[in-house]
């Protein structure tokens, strides 16, 4: 009887620690999405809530299975609702607050990007509603159809218009599952794929151009040139991994870092081009290789972002001295030396055309599958080719 009790003491004090923290949890939820000045009403609080609790006694009625002795009939807990008791009510769960708990949830574990993703997401949708919200049993392929609309007569671009219709399509499934609703396939008639992008590389005389142009006296173009040129050299490096560089980043001739996108572990050979641009910045920055995130006590990431806009701004500017047909940005450095590098008779199993975005994935997989040292070579062709 009494090791009984004490498992059962044990087992209790568990489920009270999950509930405790499962509450604290939804707490926070509530608390950032009120600081953004919604109201939420007290059902939907309850809905949420009575979800959650409906799992913990399931939980323990699994539990409850195991411990067969009939001293414990009659003290067992019951579920707080049945399925569809709560079911019914999670059907009345409104998007703008569902995505706002979701997006708050990613900021908590760190996915900043896909939590921003998320937030413009429900900023466009929400200017369609005209801050109207709207019940999730309520989406129906009436509405995405006319939000296709929307975005069309506001000119948005077709994979910008899929890229939305991607991310609430995310969002409805999820709540397919975690809430129950009744699944009415919105997105059946509406375009989720990603169309081919315009041409974004140059030419190597184009690269030539841009590192012989003179820009004396102008500091900002300057920069935005060296970032540019600083991508190219290192195989297309993006922007984002440039900016996280930390200054232990190169050691015996190699320069190892690890994609943020990815995660995946890529290794460029060091040249004298590449340093020549560090050794120009070197006291800028206190532990990054390239003076991007300078100040360690601000946000990172909205350093990040401001330096990539003011970047590309003057980028744009550079490429309208040289003539260029289309705008410059840091993602035309990434195509050109997958272009370049195609012409050189890489094989596709190396790098494949364009780097898009349909192929990136496919394309670090290769490029981590080969020899490090031929990509080496003929790296250091391309940047030979330039003088």
């Amino acid at each position: 009887m009494a090791n009984y009790r004490g498992e059962r003491k044990m087992v209790a004090c568990k489920q009270a620690d999950s509930i405790r923290n499962n509450v604290e949890l939804f707490q926070e939820d509530l608390l950032t999405v009120q600081t953004l000045g919604k109201v939420i009403s007290n059902e939907t609080i309850t809905t949420y809530l009575r979800q959650m609790l409906l799992d913990l006694g399931s939980q323990k009625c699994s539990v409850r299975k195991t411990m067969s002795d009939k001293k414990a009939k009659g003290t067992e807990l019951k579920p707080l609702a049945s399925a569809s008791e709560v079911r019914g009510e999670a059907s009345r769960m409104t998007l703008f607050v569902y995505m706002r708990i979701i997006i708050n949830r990613m900021k908590s574990l760190g996915k900043i990007r896909t939590a921003e993703a998320y937030t413009s997401t429900l900023n466009s949708f929400c200017r369609f509603r005209q801050g109207v919200d709207i019940e999730l049993e309520q989406i129906v392929p009436n509405v995405m159809i006319a939000y296709e609309i929307y975005l069309r007569d506001k000119r948005v671009i077709r994979n910008s218009s899929s890229f939305y219709m991607r991310i609430l399509r995310a969002v409805y499934n999820r709540a397919v599952v975690e809430l129950g609703i009744d699944n009415k396939s919105p997105f059946k008639y509406v375009y989720v794929g990603v169309d081919k992008t315009k041409k974004r590389a140059v030419s190597l005389e184009c690269i030539k151009k841009i590192k012989q142009i003179n820009l004396n006296n102008r500091q900002g173009l300057d920069f935005a040139r060296d970032m540019f040129l600083f991508s190219f050299y290192t195989r297309g490096m993006s922007f984002v991994d440039m900016a996280y560089l930390r200054n232990d980043a190169v050691s015996k001739g190699e320069l190892v870092y690890y994609r943020r996108k990815t995660g995946n572990r890529l290794s460029v050979k060091w040249e004298s081009c590449m340093q020549k641009i560090v050794d120009k910045y070197r006291n800028n920055s206190k532990y990054y290789l390239l003076p991007i995130i300078k100040n360690d006590n601000k946000n990172e990431r909205k350093q990040y972002i401001n330096c990539l806009c003011s970047v590309n701004r003057n980028l744009k500017i550079i490429g309208r001295m040289i003539g260029l047909d289309i705008p410059l940005t840091m993602y035309v450095a990434r195509h050109s030396w997958a272009s370049i590098a195609k012409k050189s008779n890489v094989p596709l199993a190396v790098i494949s055309e364009g780097m898009g975005h349909s192929s990136e994935t496919t394309t670090q997989i290769y490029l981590a599958a080969i020899d490090s040292t031929r990509v080496d070579r003929v790296n250091s062709h391309i940047i030979n080719m330039l003088k």
